[in-house]
């Protein structure tokens, strides 16, 4: 075993021998073992695309005697995270049997809910339309997987002769077909013809692969690919230009980054004009290969060939036609270079729909792009939400691999069109589609909470991101910071979170933030101004020092964030939501107040003058305002709860009490309450209403606002 993982160098070996020997012979769990090995790297395949499978001996619960069962990965799992519970279990002899009722090609879609009737285990997964491609096949041990470097010679002009002189007969090939169980039914007679061979390239899709036991599947695998891998990495060493050599020299990280981020809220508000995107950036070294080179207009308008591919990224990607020197900062002359391309984009899809859609097919989807490459500069993708974008970045990365690849060992040939459009309107794609649970609240939305790692800010956070929303923490604690992201990220994933240090009364702070949010998320839609202190003294004690920074961070923290906010909003033209978080005391004249009670009755008034102003923009703007919320609350932490206490002569342990008393509802406030007022302004029940402000208090009869 020792010297077959030393000969790997373009795959990981993962094999562990303790691990797999813990399993004790169960085959099962090698099977979803070696899944998660293999799914762990994306050269072998990509999210959600693949399948294993393994066939055992099992007792049959209805009539005791020994049936082979196949387990196989069901419908919509991933290899990487698949569990048991992600697996299909069927009887074998069942499966094949449907061989008998199977009427054609053009009967396809019927066989998949024959597979229902071929249950094994009937809490498992529901069988994906791969299911016969492994029951069609004797061996115990089945690997079908999308490896860059396979798929590069599946995709070849000359694959089929590159295959059969690369292993000298021993993997054959299959012709691109449609998954489907006429498929299943070709592997099999390649199989025949051509037994003793170690697997099968599928044209244009991938790779099959197996063995007798999970460690021999897995182990051929490996090989089989390496072996694809060292082809085309050396043809690639031996051309004199990859991609026909660069066109044009891509500026430094930083400048990428920044011009990124300036074009990104106005690219994700051309992708949003049916539905709000999410937005992904990448400026990998193997995209500016790409987008830099001469063959870049020539091979990206082909599209690309794995199925898995097209359905994440599109036919095709949209090539911006803008300079890497463009001036950014000029928003209509920008939107005026650039809608006109996102127009003839969705132009060409809407006649690539209309030319290949067949009587039944579903209604045409978002015209819009998936990808957009930007020359010099990086590749953004865009979808309903950040995982299902930053995957998309990951399959068109796997399709330039294979692109490279292809080029450099023959020529690249895409899927023709009709067969990408009838997999991309499958009947069976558009029923899992519609299978989807719906949508959150605020899912496709981005949210900046000021002071967002805790207290207020962070169950503010938490609520719109337990709502959808991707959520961009921030705080001036870089501590704080880093707990506040990571709990977050357990509860809510990686793509869903970002964190940025902020310092609201900086500019160039606040600029930083908006930039890193536009290039996690494509840009932000949701601004909730909760950043502060609290300073309680009476005016003869205040300093001037006191009162400058209350205002610094109250007001002036408020001002700048909600300024780049509104430029961002503006750039993507779909409106969004600011939500002031004031207080109480905005309205209320309390002794010991003067600054602090000054200060959020310029952040009320300041919310009102830009809801005022912002209506034809769409961007509401709404205040709430809080009274005594002590639970979890940093503002108590540097002396407000003493000066409170003392202007109100008790002590500071009396003081949740005493506020809760002087509540009409006799209730104490916590963050969580601040959180639900935030969410009804931007959950999507008042849409059209702005300049509102909202008390959560308790009730205190002299904050009525009117």
């Amino acid at each position: 075993m020792a010297s077959q993982i030393k000969n790997f160098k373009y795959v990981s070996y993962l094999w562990d021998e303790q691990k797999a020997a813990s399993f004790d012979g169960d085959e099962v769990a090698l099977l979803v073992y070696r899944s998660s090995l293999l799914g762990a790297d994306l050269r072998l395949t990509n999210y959600g695309g693949g399948n294993t499978s393994c066939k055992v001996m099992s007792k049959d619960p209805l009539t005791g005697k020994d049936t082979e069962v196949m387990w196989v990965k069901g419908s919509g799992g991933d290899l990487g995270t698949m569990q048991r519970s992600g697996l299909a279990a069927l009887y074998v002899n069942r499966l094949r049997a449907l061989e008998k009722v199977y009427r054609g090609k053009d009967h396809e879609d019927e066989m998949v809910e024959l597979f229902n009737h071929c249950i094994y285990d009937l809490a498992s997964k529901a069988p994906s339309i791969d299911t016969p491609l492994h029951g069609y096949l004797p061996f115990k041990h089945i690997d079908h997987l999308h490896p860059d470097a396979a798929i590069a010679i599946a995709a070849a002009k000359d694959g089929k002769q590159i295959t059969q002189q690369l292993f000298q007969g021993q993997i054959g090939w299959v012709d691109w077909q449609r998954p489907g169980f006429d498929l299943g039914l070709q592997l099999r007679q390649c199989l025949e013809e051509n037994p003793g061979i170690r697997g099968i390239m599928l044209g244009s899709h991938g790779l099959f692969t197996w063995g007798d036991t999970a460690y021999e599947s897995y182990l051929n695998t490996l090989d089989v690919i390496e072996k694809c891998s060292a082809y085309i990495h050396e043809k690639v060493n031996a051309q004199a230009a990859i991609f026909g050599g660069a066109r044009l020299r891509s500026p430094d990280e930083q400048a990428r980054k920044a011009k990124a981020s300036a074009l990104a809220p106005l690219l994700r508000g051309l992708c949003s004009s049916q539905q709000k995107m999410i937005g992904h950036f990448t400026d990998d070294a193997r995209v500016l290969e790409f987008i830099n080179s001469h063959d870049l207009n020539r091979l990206a308008p082909l599209g690309t060939s794995c199925p898995d591919h097209f359905l994440r990224t599109k036919i095709s990607p949209l090539v911006l036609d803008l300079t890497t020197d463009a001036d950014l900062s000029d928003l209509e002359a920008v939107r005026k270079k650039i809608g006109p391309q996102f127009e003839a984009y969705r132009q060409m899809y809407a006649d690539y729909y209309r030319q290949c859609k067949h009587d039944n097919s579903p209604a045409m989807r978002d015209a819009n792009p998936v990808v957009i490459l930007y020359p010099g500069i990086g590749m953004f993708t865009f979808s309903k939400d950040k995982q299902t974008a930053r995957v998309a970045a990951e399959f068109y990365i796997n399709a330039i691999n294979v692109m490279r690849g292809a080029e450099a060992i023959s020529s690249y040939t895409s899927l023709p069109r009709q067969e990408a459009f009838d997999i991309e309107y499958w009947l069976l794609e558009e029923a899992k589609l519609q299978r989807m649970p719906k949508p959150k609240p605020l899912s496709g939305r981005v949210a900046l909470v000021t002071g967002s790692a805790g207290g207020i800010g962070k169950a503010i956070a938490r609520k719109f991101a337990a709502e959808g929303a991707c959520v961009v923490l921030n705080d001036i604690n870089a501590e704080r910071l880093g707990s506040a992201t990571e709990e977050f990220r357990k509860s809510y994933g990686k793509d869903l979170v970002d964190q940025v240090l902020l310092d609201v009364t900086s500019k160039d702070s606040v600029e930083a933030a908006f930039a890193k949010a536009a290039l996690s998320f494509g840009g932000v839609d949701i601004i909730v101004n909760n950043a502060g202190i609290s300073i309680s003294k009476s005016i003869a004690e205040h300093t001037s020092e006191d009162w400058d920074k209350l205002y610094d961070i109250l007001v002036k923290g408020q001002f700048m964030v909600s300024q780049i906010a509104i430029e961002v909003m503006r750039k993507q033209a779909f409106g969004g939501d600011i939500v002031n978080v004031v207080s109480k005391n905005a309205i209320v004249a309390g002794p010991n107040n003067a600054a602090y009670g000054s200060a959020k009755a310029a952040q009320a008034h300041l919310s009102r003058l830009m809801a005022a102003e912002l209506g034809p923009d769409k961007i509401r703007v709404n205040t709430v305002n809080p009274d005594a919320v002590i639970a979890d609350s940093n503002i108590w932490a540097n002396g407000w709860a003493a000066g409170r206490a003392k202007a109100y002569g008790i002590t500071v342990e009396e003081l949740p009490a005493y506020y809760a008393k002087r509540t009409l509802l006799n209730e104490t406030i916590l963050p969580d309450d601040i959180a639900n007022a935030c969410f009804t302004f931007v959950g999507g029940l008042l849409n059209k209403s702005t300049g509102n402000i909202l008390n959560v208090d308790g009730g205190v009869a002299m904050a009525f606002a009117r």
